[in-house]
């Protein structure tokens, strides 16, 4: 059998930071270099390259078979968006024939098949595709979808076979839609971001610049490519700036997490890396003590470790520094950014090399109310997302609309190109967060003097109990102190009381199976949250797993709270 060699980090093509008219343009450049794509088993064995230029060829090909099969520009085209070849190229595909491609999520482990065919009909609903493209492995759930919705649905290996007659493609304007990008917690009202061939192109002109990718640069990732960090960072960003890349599937990377580290090590060139940051703690978590770090691994090359897509933990961050340091993994590696679809993907960054930096602040500022004298302040740690993106205005805003100045906390408004064009067939929705230019982004922080971004929370993710108000990740995390919990095992959000009366409530994933140790873990975290709030709450134990995601990992406070109110999530009875 005849070894593999992957696509070279440099070539002698020269690079071109992200800088062409349209995304049609970037394929066409990147294919005349000998860099692209590398698709790793679930060991992180190389099982297939594939060059940009055999990209572009296949692209091509798929193109021609849409238009003879009826597509035309401004169509969507729906694509589950499992990392490999095919939806690579029929990603670029529909780009090339004017269609607007739409990735949607795989099936997850949580949930059942009706769960996953109802998430797949409502985006097919909102989004009207033209026709539904599948991996052949799901046949059953995804016709069913696109059966429900009316549009034709076919696997991509079916697709392959049809005819691909040659006839003229059409010319991209950059003013153009590129693709619709359905948010990860998408579920009953999903809003469809359309992105602008110029807004994609700046965004990942921005972020390459801020990030200083350059040559010899390698990206290794695992991030699933319906979500923007995993389709925008790192797969259409590594095309529009010709970067070779390593990937993990992202259900590879479930199984077994420190297969991505194990990836990276063995590749000596890889330099760049991006997760949430739950995926570095699941990495912290899952080396035992028996683990000789310093022979398995190798991170000494890993330059840029990008963290972002939720809030960014600094506790969390330092255990990966002390659990991977002696493998050559450096703190200041560490590149926070804040981002959001809107957005197309990044809005700011942290420069390379400056790594994790921290402000306390304390808890009452965090959420307007003031403090009771009585008892002692209480600080968290706000994590710096680092600096706005060239061409790309920040500003904090008030309840009425006004400038926040420096160290005021209010909602994130940011305008630049990349901001999008509008959400799909929504001018409401649009017109609610689009105003003069400006995306009301829905998240709260604040600016420093040096104009860097600390984000403190999601406005509506806020609980508001007796005029006061909590911040639902301070709670959690206050809970998490407790032994034996992980990142991810609590969720809280305020409902309301028999009395009528609002309260926090708390769900806890629970791996204690004695009775009278239930009850007392119950007791523990109640205290836990009476001391970060004042205020009694509603504390509910509940299996493991049985939390909601969204389809790229993050807790859904907001599902919760609908399966919780429901009966769908059932807490485990605990003896009187």
């Amino acid at each position: 059998m005849t070894e593999l060699t992957p696509t070279p980090n440099d070539c002698a093509l020269p690079r071109i930071r992200a800088d062409f008219a349209t995304f049609n343009d970037a394929v066409d450049y990147a294919a005349r270099s000998e860099k692209g794509l590398n698709f790793h088993d679930m060991r992180g064995e190389l099982e297939l390259v594939y060059p940009y230029s055999q990209m572009r060829e296949d692209a091509i090909a798929m193109a021609y078979r849409l238009i003879d099969a009826g597509v035309q520009k401004a169509d969507r085209v729906a694509l589950i968006a499992e990392t490999g070849p095919d939806f690579a190229a029929l990603f670029c595909a529909c780009t090339y024939v004017g269609a607007w491609p739409v990735p949607l999520p795989l099936p997850t482990t949580f949930g059942g098949k009706e769960s996953y065919i109802d998430q797949l009909s409502v985006q097919l609903q909102s989004s009207d595709p033209k026709m539904l493209i599948y991996p052949p492995e799901i046949v059953d759930m995804a016709s069913a979808a696109a059966e429900r919705q009316g549009c034709e649905g076919i696997s991509w290996d079916v697709l392959g076979e049809r005819p691909a007659p040659a006839v003229d493609l059409p010319k991209a304007d950059p003013e153009d839609i590129c693709y619709l990008q359905y948010s990860s917690g998408s579920t009953r009202f999903p809003q469809g971001v359309a992105v602008t061939h110029k807004a994609l192109l700046h965004n990942l002109y921005g972020h390459a610049a801020s990030m200083d990718i350059g040559t010899n640069d390698r990206v290794a990732s695992w991030l699933p490519w319906y979500h923007d960090m995993g389709l925008v960072g790192c797969f259409l960003s590594l095309i529009a700036n010709q970067v070779s890349v390593d990937y993990l599937k992202t259900e590879h990377f479930a199984r077994r997490p420190l297969a991505w580290l194990d990836l990276i090590s063995r590749n000596k060139g890889t330099t760049l890396s991006y997760s949430p940051t739950f995926g570095y703690d699941i990495c912290a978590r899952r080396v035992s003590s028996q683990t000789n770090v310093a022979e398995r691994f190798d991170l000494s090359r890993w330059r840029l470790a990008g963290n972002g897509a939720d809030m960014i933990r600094p506790d969390v961050m330092q255990n990966f520094v002390n659990a991977f340091a002696a493998a050559g993994f450096k703190a200041n590696a560490f590149t926070p950014s804040y981002g959001l679809a809107e957005a197309t993907l990044a809005v700011t960054v942290m420069p390379p090399g400056e790594g994790i930096r921290v402000e306390l602040v304390e808890e009452e500022r965090l959420s307007g109310t003031r403090r009771d004298l009585s008892r002692p302040a209480r600080y968290r740690a706000i994590v710096n997302c680092g600096k706005p993106l060239p061409d790309m205005d920040v500003e904090i805003r008030g309840e009425k609309g006004e400038v926040k100045s420096e160290h005021q906390i209010g909602k994130v408004w940011c305008r630049g190109p990349s901001v999008m064009h509008s959400y799909f067939r929504n001018q409401e929705a649009t017109d609610e967060c689009l105003v003069d230019g400006w995306l009301d982004t829905g998240d709260m922080g604040y600016v420093d003097a040096e104009n860097y971004l600390f984000i403190v929370g999601r406005a509506k993710d806020m609980i508001i109990i007796n005029g006061k108000n909590h911040w639902p990740q301070d709670i959690e995390w206050a809970v998490e102190q407790l032994p034996g919990f992980n990142h991810g095992d609590i969720a809280a959000f305020a409902i309301e009381t028999e009395n009528g009366e609002e309260a926090p409530a708390v769900l806890v994933h629970c791996r204690v199976t004695d009775p009278d140790e239930r009850v007392k873990l119950r007791n523990d975290i109640a205290d836990k949250v009476r001391a970060v709030t004042g205020m009694n709450c509603v504390v509910e134990l509940v299996p493991p797993r049985t939390l909601p995601r969204t389809s790229s990992g993050k807790l859904s406070r907001a599902k919760a709270k609908k399966l919780y109110l429901s009966g769908e999530i059932e807490p485990i009875q605990l003896a009187a």
